[in-house]
């Protein structure tokens, strides 16, 4: 059981950037591609990003092509999400996910594991 726990949401103005990580309690991290999905009240869940194991492979929703950046730290079992120019629209709780020898990609139900969420709230 791979355990998930995001950190480093907030409160941010419009054009502002935050960081959010990822710490998983599984030791062969490095065999996750992991991705980061958020859901915004009212709405469903949707992809934002994923990574595949190596790092090598990168794979963005086009809403935030340009503007987030994922990467991951095997030999600290973390990824991290950096966003920047953020938009009130980015206003969500953020989740990431890990896929066992997965491919990184878009589909939900490709994830084995989900972390709990940490919300990041953009002001306009």
């Amino acid at each position: 059981q791979v355990q998930l726990v995001e950190s480093g949401g907030g409160l941010v103005q419009a054009g502002g950037s935050l960081r959010l990580s990822c710490a998983a309690s599984e030791r062969t991290f490095s065999s996750y591609a992991m991705g980061w999905f958020r859901q915004a009240p009212g709405k469903e869940r949707e992809f934002v990003a994923a990574i595949s194991w190596s790092g090598g492979s990168t794979y963005y929703a086009d809403s935030v092509k340009g503007r987030f950046t994922i990467s991951r730290d095997n030999a600290k079992n973390t990824v991290y999400l950096q966003m920047n120019s953020l938009k009130p629209e980015d206003t969500a709780v953020y989740y990431c996910a890990a896929e066992f020898l997965g491919r990184a990609g878009s589909f939900m139900g490709s994830y084995d594991y989900w972390g709990q969420g940490t919300q990041v709230t953009v002001s306009s």
